[in-house]
């Protein structure tokens, strides 16, 4: 039953990116390079393929934006954090690498810096230095208003990738392009129980507050070992703000207060990793004493896999640059863009990390 729901996700994909050169080729992709089995040319796909589409659609009569060719516009991208993260480091050369390739008038880049404040105002300057297209990777799902507000008064789309944005579709931004993240955490569940075989104590390592992915990925996870696994027992959730070195503090601080955990599913890899080193530190073999699950798929935490520290890795493919621009060609072509377009992830366990090293980020 879940070969032809992907089998069906799959064509629907191809079908949705087929008027874009790149995107199309993505699909051809995915078919040869997304299975269990791995592959090193992953890392040159510089995009996943969309899932399919949700949402009401908008487009470029509906928007109210003015026609724009891309090789003669200015395009902004606002990325949210700091670039000490691989997730960041990929997202934001993909996007350069993109424009680069389709040939853009011109990119600005800005970097948040991890703070709201900074990423309203990065989109307003890049605004008033005549940026006419915005891709912006939100820090928060809420608080961006007046860079969206701004955006819209001067009709310039801004498509988010990566976290949703608590505003209204085709008015404050176009579409939200990204993970479906409470799929991510069941499929970390999923994952969890087989490495536990259903049983034991779990620790949660939670994103930052604020956002969408944090709470999707809780909830997927939380929701599926409930159903699925009753011997599995959720006993902390603290935060670990997606940093390594805080979920390194985290870790230490639940060894201590926590003795009896047996597993541990962090929301992003760099926490996970961070785990590790707290687990080593205190005499645990992690991926053995202490099972591990992360959600991202960078190469250190594939490398821990292969290393066996790790238990399982759901991807969420930061690679957003084909699939953001293959979706503005597409919206400037007067097409009609889904409110959400869902990008497809991999999963990365013993039997295939190693074969799949290559192709993580």
């Amino acid at each position: 039953m879940m070969t032809q729901r992907r089998s069906r996700t799959l064509a629907a994909a191809c079908l949705l990116a087929a008027t874009a050169t790149l995107a199309a080729s993505g699909c051809a992709k995915s078919e040869t390079t997304g299975g269990d089995s791995g592959d090193s040319g992953q890392e040159a796909q510089a995009a996943t393929t969309p899932d399919g589409g949700s949402g009401r659609g908008c487009s470029l009569r509906t928007y109210g934006a003015p026609a724009l060719d891309l090789k003669d516009a200015v395009v902004g991208f606002s990325q949210s954090e700091k670039e000490a993260n691989p997730f960041r480091i990929a997202e934001t050369q993909s996007i350069k690498d993109e424009a680069a390739r389709v040939g853009v008038g011109k990119l600005l880049t800005t970097n948040a810096q991890s703070q709201l404040s900074k990423q309203i105002s990065d989109i307003q300057d890049m605004l008033a230095q005549g940026a006419q297209f915005l891709i912006v990777a939100p820090l928060n799902s809420d608080g961006l208003e007046p860079a969206l507000k701004a955006a819209a008064a001067k009709k310039v789309p801004v498509l988010t990738i990566d976290r949703k944005v608590n505003s209204t579709a085709c008015e404050d931004y176009v579409a939200f392009l990204g993970s479906d993240f409470v799929e991510q955490g069941r499929r970390a569940a999923d994952a969890m129980i087989k490495a536990t075989d259903g049983k034991g104590k779990v620790a949660i390592l939670l994103g930052a507050s604020g956002n969408n992915v944090t709470t999707d990925r809780t909830k997927g996870f939380v929701d599926r070992i409930a159903a699925e696994a009753p011997g599995l027992e959720i006993v902390a959730q603290q935060t670990g703000e997606f940093a390594r070195d805080k979920g390194q503090q985290v870790m230490e601080q639940l060894i201590q207060s926590k003795p009896g955990i047996t597993a541990v599913y962090a929301e992003n890899d760099e926490m996970g990793l961070g785990a590790v080193t707290a687990l080593k530190a205190a005499g645990k073999k992690p991926g053995k004493d202490v099972k591990i699950v992360s959600v991202d798929g960078t190469r250190n935490a594939v490398q821990a896999l292969v290393n066996g520290e790790y238990n399982a890795v759901i991807e969420s493919n930061p690679r957003f640059g084909p699939l953001a621009f293959a979706t503005a060609r597409k919206f400037y072509a007067g097409e009609q863009i889904p409110e959400n377009v869902i990008i497809s992830d991999r999963a990365y366990d013993e039997s295939n990390a190693k074969a799949s090293l290559g192709g993580a980020y």
